[in-house]
């Protein structure tokens, strides 16, 4: 049983957006303005983001969970409202439509965009306007995700657990691999680039070829990787397929709108490679206390064996595919008579994968939160904290021999 759970709720021009979160231990310091905002502000960034970021300034309201600046160990209710709900009431309304209101006010869409969840939508639930399934199926949701997270990364932050994340490649523009570790407040060094992309040369070549695909009515994706340190061994599990913490952060990672592939580590180019250039040479280091005494002399496996964190750092990428909503329109069938047509176009970005790896950070969060959780799990930090110190203080005077 998860440990830590969330949900949302909402529409893309709907009132607002709902985070509701269970398994927070009671005693955590908790501020939306300094510990959630933050991130919503950093979700909105990135170069070749649409106009409506330029609408929303997104903040979260607590409703329910935190009273005078601590978790109550009761569920969180969060609230994130949608500024540009003033210009939908109509479209969005929760009543029926009233006689004689004009129909381009109810702002319906019929043209299912290729690449979007509208066609399979509409069949599905057996809907005819795709504006009823395109404004769930919006990424305006991860916001909701992004409160979530960070309320996660609180938690981590406590016991010394970091996640951030940076760009590693848009379009046909990779970045090349940094010859030291990556920056300790990864996120410090990325945010202020446009790009947040580690290698500036790449990122100006990221920002001409976001450039040249908005002057051509075209979108673009790429990948990004999340960085999570601090992170001890033991987290997950081997015994069952669905306590392996790989599989859980692929799920979490794949559940990101427009992610189509995910790697842990070296990910697909460990299959092209032989056994001795892909798995990580261990050896001792008494002062690495999190990881057992024991370190990799690399990280290839990317902070994961057999389901369970090694104390290395969690390296894991996601790939993200170009926005479905195209200027230059994709041919399309108009669900009102089949004919053909151009598919819909709805106010969208050129890019977003800057955005996306705020996303992803707040997913990976996510799940290490559960399986944190799940090993040192107790109703207070108070409880937590001192599990999590029993762990470290085993790992630090475990001996060699015996059983």
């Amino acid at each position: 049983m998860k440990r830590f759970r969330f949900h949302t709720a909402g529409e893309s021009h709907g009132r607002g957006l709902l985070a509701y979160i269970e398994g927070v231990p009671a005693g955590l310091p908790l501020e939306m303005e300094r510990d959630v905002d933050p991130d919503l502000t950093r979700r909105q960034g990135g170069y070749g983001r649409g106009r409506r970021m330029q609408i929303e300034s997104d903040r979260a309201e607590v409703l329910a969970g935190v009273r005078l600046g601590e978790t109550l160990g009761s569920p969180i209710a969060l609230l994130v409202w949608n500024r540009d709900w003033e210009n939908w009431t109509a479209a969005m309304g929760h009543l029926p439509p009233d006689e004689g209101t004009n129909p381009k006010a109810l702002r319906s869409q019929y043209l299912p965009r290729p690449g979007h969840a509208d066609l399979a939508g509409v069949l599905k639930y057996d809907r005819r306007d795709v504006r009823d399934i395109l404004e769930r199926a919006s990424a305006r949701e991860t916001a909701a995700r992004v409160a979530c997270g960070a309320v996660a990364k609180r938690l981590l932050s406590e016991f010394g657990i970091q996640v951030g994340s940076h760009v590693v490649s848009i379009g046909s523009v990779d970045a090349v691999p940094s010859e030291g570790a990556i920056p300790e407040d990864l996120n410090a060094a990325v945010d202020a680039n446009p790009v947040r992309c580690l290698d500036p040369v790449a990122a100006d070549r990221m920002i001409a070829e976001i450039d040249a695909a908005k002057a051509d009515g075209d979108t673009l994706g790429g990948v990004f990787e999340v960085v999570a340190t601090g992170v001890p061994v033991g987290l997950g599990s081997h015994v069952s397929w669905d306590a392996k913490l790989d599989g859980r952060l692929a799920g979490a990672m794949m559940s990101i709108q427009a992610v189509k592939g995910v790697e842990i580590g070296l990910g697909f180019e460990g299959a092209r490679r032989p056994g001795s250039q892909v798995h990580d040479p261990i050896t001792r280091d008494d002062a690495r206390v999190r990881s057992g005494g024991m370190v990799r002399e690399s990280n290839r496996a990317g902070g994961l064996e057999g389901g369970i964190t090694t104390g290395e750092p969690l390296l894991v990428r996601g790939a993200m595919k170009p926005i479905a909503t195209l200027r230059k329109r994709l041919p399309s069938v108009d669900l009102r008579d089949g004919s053909a047509g151009d598919a819909a176009v709805e106010r969208s970005d050129v890019c977003a994968v800057p955005a996306a790896a705020v996303v992803g950070e707040a997913m990976v969060a996510l799940v290490l939160a559960d399986a944190f959780l799940e090993k040192f799990g107790g109703d207070s930090m108070g409880e937590v904290r001192r599990n999590f110190e029993g762990y470290v203080a085993y790992l630090g005077g475990r001996e060699f021999g015996g059983r």
